[in-house]
């Protein structure tokens, strides 16, 4: 502020909104502190999306519970098989004799031929889970049945993705008579029962596709790749009406009219602005739609138009249990709870997911 000529601040005006500055003094024009300094950049910490949805999910306890216990049983079926020395589809035997009395043993609990083969000094791996009906080790097969169910889980999530998200990104993004017609299209396709369309591949592939000797697929049986097919066919729908309806609205913003001006392509278009703010419905999406895939498999399974024999399944392995339920209960009790944990878990990890991820919803 300018002075007069006897180096006087001049009075100000009572109407202006100019600081008095005969009424301060030097403290109250003080420079900053360091505390206060680091404090405003603490305050002005700048941090991704994907960063501060991550850090939300890791404040809900039941989705960092959730993880703890989908990263106890993924590691559960990758070191098992490497410990146990049973194989799934192995029957018991004792010195290259089959042992007959091995059958639906209890839980830890040993056959009189592995009795008196231990009485003798040799060693034997205890049976967790028994055995089932064909003298089989239960624990083994529940192993190899969760990664069989979790493999279709995650593959299925994976078609259903990349499907949709491809279907609704063209939908949204062209509008108009295109998506009119590929929406019509997601209409016919909802009304289509699934179930029975699986039934039908199953019946007409299994005449059809022949799978090389000892092949995952060979092992895995025609069901399972009509089941893929089907998620294939069918399952993208959801996905893609999702996706569609945010492009609906994102397409509309002024970045998006920015990228056409200066000539940048469709395809570009939706890879780098569009698709990448509908990261939360995508995630989101995918996360609950393993649990489902899992469910559908289980519940084949248990009808018995799951995976293909010897190899198991938690369907198949529940099936086989509800035989004799009455005498072993705790058979249907292991494959079961498996279920429970993994379909649980993964539901409220997409329910964390949700609330991490979505903008919508306020912490």
């Amino acid at each position: 502020m300018a002075t007069n000529t006897t180096g006087e601040l001049p009075k100000k005006n009572p109407i202006s909104m100019q600081l008095d500055l005969s009424k301060f003094s030097d403290a109250d024009f003080r420079p900053a502190t360091d505390d206060e300094k680091r404090q405003q950049d603490v305050m002005s910490e700048s941090t991704t999306f994907f960063k501060d949805g991550m850090r939300k999910l890791f404040r809900n306890p039941l989705a960092v519970g959730s993880l703890i216990v989908l990263a106890v049983i993924i590691l559960t079926i990758i070191i098992a098989p490497m410990v146990v020395p049973y194989s799934y589809d192995e029957i018991l035997s004792v010195n290259g004799r089959r042992d007959k009395g091995a059958k639906n043993l209890a839980p830890f609990t040993y056959s009189e031929m592995e009795q008196q083969y231990m009485e003798k000094g040799g060693t034997r791996f205890p049976h967790i889970f028994g055995t089932d009906e064909q003298s089989r080790d239960y624990f083994i097969r529940v192993i190899y049945g969760t990664r069989i169910s979790l493999f279709i889980g995650f593959f299925a999530s994976i078609i259903v993705l990349i499907i949709g998200m491809l279907y609704g990104s063209i939908s949204g993004y062209l509008g108009g008579r295109v998506d009119l017609i590929m929406m019509r299209i997601v209409d016919i396709i909802y009304s289509l029962p699934d179930m029975l369309m699986i039934i039908l591949l199953s019946v007409v592939l299994n005449e059809v596709l022949v799978f090389p000797a000892g092949s995952l697929l060979s092992r895995l049986g025609t069901n399972m790749v009509s089941l893929f097919i089907v998620f294939g066919l069918l399952y993208w729908v959801g996905m893609a009406r999702l996706i569609r309806g945010q492009i609906l609205s994102i397409k509309e913003n002024e970045y998006i009219l920015a990228a056409r001006s200066i000539g940048a392509r469709p395809g570009r278009i939706i890879r780098q602005h569009i698709l990448p703010n509908c990261l939360s419905v995508i995630i989101i999406s995918t996360a609950l739609q393993i649990p489902s895939a899992i469910f559908t498999e289980s519940f084949l399974s248990f009808v018995g138009i799951g995976v293909r024999a010897p190899m198991p399944s938690l369907g198949s392995l529940a099936n086989a249990a509800r035989e004799g339920l009455q005498s072993y209960p705790y058979k249907l009790v292991f494959p079961a709870l498996m279920i429970c944990l993994i379909v649980l878990s993964l539901n409220l990890l997409g329910d964390g997911l949700r609330d991490a991820f979505d903008p919508k919803l306020k912490r």
